[in-house]
Parts: structure tokens; sequence; C-alpha cells
């Protein structure tokens, strides 16, 4: 499935708040880790002094070789393996704007997972993580495992991960991510939550003019046939080999329940897609993933409804 995870660091604390998440699926995957560090052009111009022997050349290459000494360094301090769950790390360091430069190195491996941190201001000569990460998630054809730090959590060992959420409209869109989380879940010894949220915003407003529907019988129908799909999919999930799959049935907004369950579930990852307009009742599903993405504490693994499934 995942030939590779990219982890892109611009040398602060909070983007390194991805490397555990990153180190759990490595570990389990028994695929290759590179550390990705992006020098900005504008970065080595700004700090390049031509009258004090200070060139753009000799700069970029004092930057590269600071980079590259960087990303050892975090993958001594937090990539440090047992040989039995040994995975290769490599180093990179690339000239190019963040995003784009993210953007194009995954897409030219395609098997590619894209890890990468979500939040915060890094400094001078850092990025504005939210800013990147918001510009790969918009445009990357690569699966991205993102989380939203703060700095405060610890970026040593292994994340612990125990379950996946995985939240379904209904819609064969949403149905997109399935396959990756079934082959997640048996790596990574994950249960399986499947999360439907219905709404009767909007529904109530079909039917012919002046009539009013029973709303009871109404809320009765929606969550009687939301239960039946989800019965539907943990039949065919566990018919594929996987046991600990559960479901939950919310009413109310997509992305507040879906980051209200993650934050009751303990050691959870959530997985979903990115894009799509479900149909009448459902989530504008990019809209949806954009919000979790930016207010949940959890890592989203997030895949792109119009991407093939690596």
């Amino acid at each position: 499935m995942y030939r590779k995870i990219m982890v892109p660091l611009d040398g602060s604390q909070l983007s390194e708040g991805i490397v555990p998440h990153a180190r759990s699926f490595a570990e389990a995957l028994k695929v290759p880790v590179e550390l990705l560090h992006v020098i900005d052009p504008e970065i080595i111009t700004t700090f390049s002094d031509p009258e004090h022997g200070r060139y753009v050349d000799v700069v970029e290459a004092d930057m590269q070789q600071h980079g590259i000494r960087y990303l050892e360094q975090v993958a001594r301090k937090q990539l440090e393996r047992r040989s039995s769950d040994a995975f290769a790390v490599t180093c990179s360091v690339v000239i190019g704007k963040p995003a784009e430069a993210i953007i194009d190195r995954a897409a030219a491996e395609p098997g590619a997972l894209i890890a990468m941190a979500t939040h915060g201001r890094s400094g001078v000569q850092r990025w504005l993580l939210g800013s990147v990460a918001d510009k790969v998630l918009r445009a990357a054809a690569n699966h991205l495992l993102l989380v939203r730090t703060t700095g405060e959590a610890k970026n040593t060992g292994a994340a612990p991960l125990k379950a996946v959420i995985v939240p379904l409209d209904g819609s064969t869109v949403a149905e997109r991510v399935l396959p990756s989380v079934s082959f997640l879940a048996k790596k990574m010894d994950l249960e399986i939550v499947l999360l439907r949220v219905y709404s009767l915003l909007g529904s109530a407003y079909y039917g012919v003019e002046g009539y009013a529907p029973d709303l009871g019988e109404l809320e009765g129908q929606i969550r009687g046939e939301a239960r039946e799909y989800l019965d539907m999919k943990i039949k065919q999930l566990k018919g594929e080999g996987l046991e600990r799959v559960s479901s939950v049935l919310l009413q109310g907004f997509g992305a507040e329940e879906i980051i209200g369950l993650a934050r009751k579930t303990p050691e959870n990852l959530v997985a979903m897609c990115t894009h799509g307009r479900s149909g009448v009742g459902r989530w504008v599903l990019g809209s949806v993933t954009d919000r979790v993405v930016r207010h949940s504490g959890n890592p989203v693994l997030v895949m792109r409804a119009s991407a093939e499934g690596n």
C-alpha cells in the first residue's frame, strides 16, 4: 500500500510532532522513512551578502549542510529502532517553495504517504505550518497523515494507536477510504469504528407545498436507514477477516461529531476522504475534512476521493 513515509520538517519542535505517528506507521508497515527539509529560495537570498563574501551558492550550501545535520539529529533521537521493527531512514534537503516541493516530490512516488504537522508558526527560516499543510492537503494526490501540533507533546517514541475512526455518509465517495483502512487495521492491529452522522436540517423541506412532515417519523426513517447501512458495512469488513469492527450513529453535524467522538476515543486515528459532494443530507467531504484536520488533536489520515488507491 505505502512504499515510503515522507516526513517534511522545518527545523521546529512543532513540525516534529508528526514524527511519533510516522514512526508508528513505519514500524507496523515495515516501510522506509524519508525526512525532508525544504529551503525556500527567498530565505537564501535574504541571508546572502555578496559584499562580505556571502554569495548565494555559499549560503545555499551552508543551509543544505545545516539541514542535513538537523535531519540526521532527528533520525538519531526520534527514530531509534529495535532490530525487530527496523526500517530505513534517509534524509533529504531540497530547494524550493515548501508546499510545491513536498507535493512534487511525493507525486514522483505515488506510493509515498506524506506525514506532516498542520499548525503553528515556526519562526525565521521556517514554515507557517498551517499554510503549507493546507496547500498540500488541497493539492497533493498522495495520501496524507496530518496532525495538529502544539509543541506540548513529547516527540520521542512511537505514538500508540488502538483504533481507527471512519466517518461515512452513505456515499461511494466516502467509502473509498475503506480498502486502505482495512489494510491498516490488519497491519497495525486496529479496531475499526464506523461513524455515521445524520441531520434533519434540510430534510424537512422536501415534499409538496404546504406539507410539514412528521419530524419524529422522519428521524426514525433516517436513523433506520443509517443503521442498516452501518450494519451492512460491518458485515462487509468482517467478511474480509476483520473481527474488531463496531459502529456509532450520531445526530448532528459532520465535523463536530467526528471531532467529539475522536476526543472520547483514546489513541485513535481518523481516516476519511477529502473531496466530493455526496448528495442531499450528506456532507461536502472536503469541507468536513478540512474542519476535522484544523480542529482535532487526533492524527487524520486523508485520502483524495479522486485519487487511485496506493
